[in-house]
């Protein structure tokens, strides 16, 4: 057998009588450039987050950027975030001239610990920007008194997230501002890059629409230094076809994540598995396992034809691009440790029970 870590092909084959009519339509309309449908997609992703506002920006990391931009982020700031997660979270920081500060993760989560937050609030710190990483909703409740409590912003990284719930309210809804990605990867994925601030705030909802449009109130007045950092048309008709499968493919992401498990504990596999805390909903954009001889498993895997990925195998800390930061290997025990024993096994909504039954047999025999 043949089993890749994710597919697109089998979601497009599903969905590709539904959007052709949209892609046709923005095609015959010319408006390439925040035509229509940005802005009733805006409104759809926004209502359905059940947050006030969206601003669609052309990527994730733009999304996170142009946030922090907005929440009044700038340089010789300090942003409290986590060295577990994509190097985009502490590039959308860097990016405004400010400076990640890490803090380690919940090692059953894999999000940021909130009791070791406040310990690194100094007086440069503007606000805390917690990851929903792997689909797994962030603990908000006490990052969110932290804020409170020294008067920080906060904004969500809900680029992994997509439909997560938190206490049973969506991710996105808590902090000053939430960013999401519409990776084609993601669960809610474009054809191509795309991403978006959601916030409750009108004058952030403002400052976000002048930063992704070159600053420009009118055509050619310009009351800022912005960027050209704008959700193309196309993609947002694609993502609002898309958008009404969300729910049913977190679903089957959850069903397939459930099987998983139930296979795994009966075979008494000797690996960490996934956790889903008590005030959580995860969507599972990823399933990702802990286990020992990583590089072993992975190379036997593929052998059998099981593709598997890591996410992320080097901590934000000891990258390269982030050594003027001056951590060292050891400050961040728990996400050095995960990094050293993650393996992201096949997942997506149309994986099929017998890949899920062949990943977990062929797995087994190797711990």
């Amino acid at each position: 057998m043949k089993v890749d870590v994710f597919s697109l092909k089998k979601q497009y084959e599903d969905i590709k009588d539904e959007v052709k009519r949209p892609i046709e339509k923005v095609m015959l309309s010319g408006g390439f450039i925040l035509g229509e449908d940005v802005g009733l997609f805006e409104q759809e992703f926004s209502d359905y987050c059940g947050v006030e506002y969206g601003v669609g920006v052309n990527s994730g990391t733009d999304a996170l950027f142009l946030a922090c931009l907005a929440c009044g982020i700038g340089k010789g700031d300090e942003v409290i975030t986590m060295p577990y997660t994509y190097i985009a979270t502490a590039l959308g920081i860097s990016m405004t001239g400010a400076s990640p500060v890490f803090v380690d993760i919940d090692e059953k989560t894999y999000n940021i610990d909130p009791s070791k937050i406040e310990k690194t609030i100094t007086k440069k710190t503007k606000a805390i920007l917690p990851v929903h990483l792997y689909g797994h909703p962030a603990d908000m409740d006490p990052i969110m008194e932290i804020a409170k409590k020294h008067k920080l912003k906060v904004i969500e990284d809900c680029a992994q997230a997509h439909g997560a719930l938190y206490k049973n309210k969506k991710v996105g809804n808590f902090g000053d501002a939430s960013c999401f990605s519409f990776y084609p990867t993601k669960n809610l994925g474009a054809f191509g890059d795309g991403g978006m601030v959601l916030t409750g705030s009108q004058e952030i909802k403002e400052r976000a629409l002048l930063f992704r449009d070159y600053g420009r109130r009118g055509r050619y007045e310009h009351v800022l230094k912005g960027y050209n950092s704008r959700l193309d048309t196309l993609q947002a008709a694609i993502l609002r076809v898309k958008l009404r499968h969300l729910d049913r493919w977190n679903d089957a992401r959850r069903k397939n994540a459930e099987l998983y498990t139930k296979l795994f504990n009966e075979k008494k596999a000797d690996m960490v598995l996934p956790y889903e805390a008590n005030y959580a909903r995860h969507v599972y954009h990823l399933y990702a396992v802990r286990v020992k001889n990583r590089k072993g498993i992975m190379e036997d895997l593929a052998e059998k034809g099981v593709r598997t990925l890591i996410h992320y195998p080097i901590p934000i800390h000891m990258q390269e691009a982030y050594k003027d930061l001056g951590y060292k290997k050891g400050d961040f025990p728990i996400s050095e440790k995960c990094c050293e024993e993650i393996l992201t096994l096949p997942m997506y909504p149309e994986l099929p029970e017998e890949d899920i039954r062949y990943v977990v047999d062929s797995l087994t025999d190797l711990l």
